[in-house]
């Protein structure tokens, strides 16, 4: 779940009336050409929300406003959308005021707000002759436009050479890429072009997650349309055909009662996979579709009995959800705060811990029986089955906790968060071992390398909200690579089996496959929607990432 964009909270939605916002029939405002509808802002408010981590509101507003009914097109809606709308007007309000009826130029003496649209000012009236510093400025900017954007191109023509960002270290730091990264890809032969594709269609709104099966061709994926979907990806290269017959092909898992399916995980040996859902719900598949269990809610099998003294079920949406190594068990963690272990034989709730005094984002194994889980109280705890409190409790995020990861041997734990940092944590001591302070904005997810990889060392991956991916070498906490091509924030990354390449997706609707080598962008894709996540098949030959516009799109990677 997204917290915020930028510095935008709850509060700057100026407590607009639920009620008002909800009427029924739908309000029609009429601008020009352009035509906005109470379901449409509504639509708009309800993504907020739970982009922001609201979900208790998203809930209670989405009953209230029917979003469930509203007759929307949401597939083209990009995540952020409400403040990305609010800056704009914002902006053009600026525009609007920058110059008063008799021409003149407007001062502010404070920034223009979304709640404070006129702040003191005063009329700049430049002399005579004399052009203002904005137009001196603009004009000298175009006189040096052709100078400083020159791309140095390799002797003998070829592809474009990517501008290199340095650490503090002397090291080259890959992608620093100044403009025009479409164009860049383009010169340079890396665009996949949609002939090179698979498209995967069916899903009937936007595709959050998706997983390869472990031990097979299958995909999975996860979509706000209730449904998850299993697809059998051919072999074969993409082509139009092969699109059309894994679409044909797709397994529909219907989640009966529920909006979202929000995570799913396949077990380590293949044939069964756990999706997680809105309704609080966990259910257990077959690669076929057969529903062989649902964890937790009134059809909790077998009749809702738990062991360690825990409840039926999950009260809130479940945001994570994990197999065990030996594929016995299923970890699942929801913003009701708690995290809860299931047999995934007989779907019985065997223990349920309520440490957490907010939701919890995030849980992961360690081994068949300890696990550690993170939250928007800033905490993280090490917990173990048969245990009633944390093993351990890793303090020292001073803001949400967004992710946690164990890495290879499970000796080391890694964490993300929205202060900014990624964090090392060793289950021999409380204080962290390692802080990763480079990013400028919130950590989104992290991702351990294998540990065979082209590096020789083992490595940490960091999304951030302020666009770029950082690599970190594990043992000594240093940044070895800054990789800054997107445009927007980035959402997920991956790194290829083999450890010689890492994908990277963004609501800037670019999919990047960089070498771990020296960072350079090896191939890129340029879709028609925002990228939620992006994940490797077992042989790394192909990549699938999910988008917002409601498709999932696999690319063979065969360097």
């Amino acid at each position: 779940a997204l917290r915020v964009f930028g510095q935008w909270s709850l509060e700057s939605l100026g407590r607009l009336g639920r009620a008002a916002l909800a009427a029924r029939p739908p309000v029609l405002v009429e601008m020009g050409t352009t035509l906005v509808t109470s379901d449409e802002i509504n639509y708009l408010i309800y993504r907020y929300l739970q982009e922001s981590g609201f979900q208790h509101t998203a809930f209670t507003f989405g009953m209230e406003a029917s979003i469930a009914k509203a007759t929307v097109n949401t597939a083209n809606v990009p995540p952020g959308a409400l403040v990305s709308f609010l800056q704009k007007g914002l902006q053009l309000t600026e525009l609007e005021q920058q110059v008063d009826a008799n021409g003149d130029l407007i001062d502010y003496t404070e920034p223009l707000t979304l709640l404070n649209t006129a702040p003191p000012r005063s009329v700049v009236k430049p002399e005579a002759g004399k052009e203002s510093g904005k137009e001196s400025e603009c004009r000298e900017a175009g006189k040096d436009s052709g100078k400083g954007n020159e791309r140095e191109r390799p002797a003998g023509g070829g592809g474009v050479r990517e501008s290199m960002d340095v650490d503090a270290d002397g090291r080259g730091v890959g992608g620093g890429v100044r403009a025009g990264p479409l164009e860049d890809a383009q010169n340079s032969g890396v665009l996949i072009p949609e002939s090179e594709v698979t498209q995967l269609v069916g899903h009937r709104s936007e595709v959050f997650i998706c997983s390869w099966c472990p031990t097979s061709s299958l995909l999975a994926s996860g979509s706000g349309d209730a449904t998850a979907r299993i697809w059998v990806v051919p072999d074969t290269p993409s082509s139009a055909a092969a699109s059309a017959s894994a679409s044909a092909r797709a397994t529909v898992l219907r989640h009966s009662g529920a909006k979202d399916v929000t995570t799913l995980d396949w077990s380590p040996t293949g044939d069964k996979l756990a999706t997680g859902s809105y309704d609080g719900r966990a259910r257990v598949w077959t690669p076929k579709g057969e529903l062989l269990s649902t964890l937790g809610g009134p059809a909790a099998t077998p009749g809702g009995q738990i062991g360690g003294g825990g409840s039926g079920g999950h009260e809130g949406p479940i945001f994570a959800l994990k197999w065990n190594k030996n594929s016995t068990r299923i970890l699942s963690g929801s913003v009701d705060k708690t995290a809860i272990v299931w047999d995934a034989v007989t779907g019985q709730a065997l223990q349920t811990w309520r440490l957490h005094k907010a939701p919890t984002l995030d849980v992961d194994w360690r081994d068949d029986d300890s696990f550690a889980s993170c939250s928007t109280d800033r905490l993280i705890y090490y917990c173990r089955l048969g245990e009633e409190g944390a093993v351990r409790t890793f303090s020292g995020h001073t803001d949400e906790v967004n992710c946690v990861k164990w890495g290879p041997h499970g000796r080391l734990l890694a964490s993300c968060s929205d202060d900014c940092t990624a964090r090392l944590w060793s289950v021999e001591q409380e204080r962290w071992v390692h802080t990763f302070a480079k990013h400028s904005k919130e950590i989104y997810t992290i991702k351990w390398s294998p540990e065979s990889n082209c590096r020789g060392v083992q490595l940490l991956a960091s999304a951030s909200l302020d666009k770029t991916v950082c690599l970190w070498d594990v043992s000594t906490g240093s940044c070895v690579q800054t990789l800054a091509r997107h445009t927007e924030p980035v959402y997920s990354v991956a790194f290829s089996p083999d450890g010689e390449l890492l994908a990277s997706g963004s609501p800037d609707k670019s999919l990047h496959i960089w070498s771990l080598r020296d960072g350079s962008l090896v191939k890129s894709y340029k879709g028609s929607g925002g990228i939620y996540e992006v994940c490797w098949n077992r042989h790394g030959t192909k990549l699938a990432a999910c988008f917002s516009n409601n498709n999932l799109v696999v690319f063979d990677i065969r360097m």
